[in-house]
Order: structure tokens, then C-alpha cells, then sequence
């Protein structure tokens, strides 16, 4: 199994990335092809469908990024990790979120469920 705490950190690396070609190519090589990722806000398959939630939600948080809050849980090919939207590094969170990612023998993210713990106000 691979250390999914380097997985979880790139995963988070996709959701900071600003040039969306370099998102594209970091998502086809940590994602398998029909991975499904279904938070509260979306349900979607595959590396396009990732792409495209990864997109709306930089677009509607420009300047903010997405940090590791805690340590990564993870116990055979899954883990179970904290996130926090954050104005800048170290800040308290806008909005705090829960995912747990399910990876394949070679590494690969072959799934990921999240929840929303905190939201921004509306």
C-alpha cells in the first residue's frame, strides 16, 4: 500500500492548483479513470467530473486555499482526514471539511466521500 498521507497531501495539491492544465495532468496520474467523489454539494465520476467541481469551487473561492488540519487517519488503502479553506496559511478556516479517500493496490485514488463540518456564511 502506498503512504496515503503523501496521497492526502496531493490530493489537497490539486484543489490549490491555479493553472488548470496542471490540475488535469496531477488528477489523471493520482485518480483512476472513473473515481467518483460525492460531497454534499456534488456527486460526480471520473478525473472530468473531479476537474470540473475542483474548478467551480476555486472559482468560487479565489485567493483562499485548502490546508491539513490534524493528521491523516488511514488504515488499509483508505484514510480519513480534516481539511479548512483558509485566507492564508495558518488562518482560521472559512469553512472545515471532513474526507475520506479510498485508494487502490497501486496508489491510486479509486474514491473520495466528504462532509462539510463548517460553512461559510451565506
Amino acid at each position: 500500500m502506498s503512504d496515503l498521507t503523501t496521497t492526502v497531501t496531493r490530493y489537497l495539491d490539486i484543489w490549490n492548483e491555479a493553472d488548470a492544465d496542471k490540475r488535469a495532468a496531477a488528477i489523471a496520474e493520482l485518480f483512476t479513470a472513473d473515481a467518483p467523489y460525492i460531497d454534499p454539494l456534488a456527486a460526480v465520476e471520473g478525473r472530468e467530473g473531479f476537474a470540473a467541481v475542483v474548478a467551480g469551487a476555486r472559482d468560487q473561492f479565489k485567493g483562499l486555499s485548502f490546508e491539513l488540519h490534524g493528521t491523516v487517519d488511514a488504515h488499509h488503502n483508505q484514510a480519513r482526514f480534516q481539511w479548512g479553506l483558509v485566507t492564508e496559511a495558518g488562518a482560521e478556516p472559512i469553512a472545515i471539511g471532513f474526507d475520506v479517500l479510498v485508494a487502490d493496490e497501486a496508489g491510486k485514488i479509486k474514491a473520495v466521500y466528504g462532509f462539510l463540518d463548517k460553512v461559510p456564511a451565506a
